[in-house]
């Protein structure tokens, strides 16, 4: 199991190469067969093909992630965050959480949230 340490580390790549567009570097964090449900209760994106296509689509909008508060370790291998994602006159709060597997690659992001969670400003 990687470390609390690793897995915020990765959290952070996660958050500042979604933040400056690189969907190479973003997807180069998830193992091959990671899924991506976002939000929870959609079908997921399962495999390198379907992220990128996904975070492909999502970046192409330029969206802006910003902590809500200090990413959140366990004792297991599982980290979650508190983000706001603004995409132009919107923003969505949510919660993703993340699980890793032993050589801290992602095997599957949840962003929590739902329809009272999207505002519009």
């Amino acid at each position: 199991m990687p470390s609390e340490a690793a897995m915020k580390a990765a959290m952070q790549a996660y958050f500042d190469h979604f933040n400056t567009g690189d969907v190479e570097a973003v997807v180069a964090l998830f193992a091959p067969d990671a899924t991506v449900e976002d939000p929870v209760g959609s079908a997921a994106h399962a495999g390198t093909d379907a992220i990128r296509a996904a975070f492909a689509a999502v970046l192409a909008t330029r969206p802006h992630l910003t902590l809500s508060a200090p990413p959140r370790g366990s004792h297991g291998n599982a980290t979650a965050m508190a983000l706001e994602a603004k995409v132009g006159d919107l923003t969505v709060r949510a919660i993703d959480v993340l699980t890793f597997d032993e050589a801290c690659k992602i095997t599957s992001l949840k962003a929590y949230f739902g329809p009272e969670d999207v505002i519009k400003r």
